[in-house]
């Protein structure tokens, strides 16, 4: 399933969650609604969407983006651990994002072999958050290595990270 990675919005009050089950997008709609005044429930509702459809990328990101946000950093860790795994198999690629080489994932940014860029980016954000600075740099160091840092925003977790130490 082609997924998008960055999330547009198509109108005020909905999100683009690109080529998902219409019982997923609305369950996704449901969780950005709530997130603005119950966080509770857009948790929950993401989790119901992840559980229908374990598959859909965009889940994932929602799960880890609003984790992040509220700090709770260990959830949002293990979520988007979860996510590259899944985003790995769906690409094709080795479980272990160590072994990605350069030239393996497409340019196109809604496959999920980008997906799976985008979250080691969220992955560098999360460890810098956890002040996790090496660990961060190596997610960094991993996505500049596949030419990726320009197209998934990692120079500025790169910048981010540059201030921290």
């Amino acid at each position: 399933m082609n997924q998008p990675i960055k999330i547009r919005t198509i109108r005020d009050d909905l999100i683009d969650f690109g080529d998902v089950l219409p019982e997923v997008n609305e369950i996704l709609q449901r969780g950005v609604s709530l997130y603005r005044h119950d966080k509770a429930g857009a948790d929950l509702a993401f989790r119901e969407a992840l559980a229908l459809a374990p598959d859909a990328l965009p889940t994932y990101l929602c799960l880890y983006k609003i984790h992040t946000y509220q700090g709770n950093l260990d959830e949002a860790l293990a979520i988007a651990h979860a996510g590259l795994a899944e985003a790995a198999r769906q690409a094709g690629l080795d479980p272990d994002w160590t072994r990605w080489e350069l030239g393996q994932i497409p340019s196109d940014v809604n496959s999920p072999g980008h997906f799976g860029l985008y979250t080691l980016k969220a992955l560098a954000f999360i460890h810098l958050r956890r002040d996790e600075q090496a660990m961060s740099q190596r997610y960094l160091d991993k996505i500049a290595e596949l030419g990726a840092m320009e197209t998934v925003g990692g120079t500025v977790i790169a910048a981010l990270a540059a201030g921290v130490g």
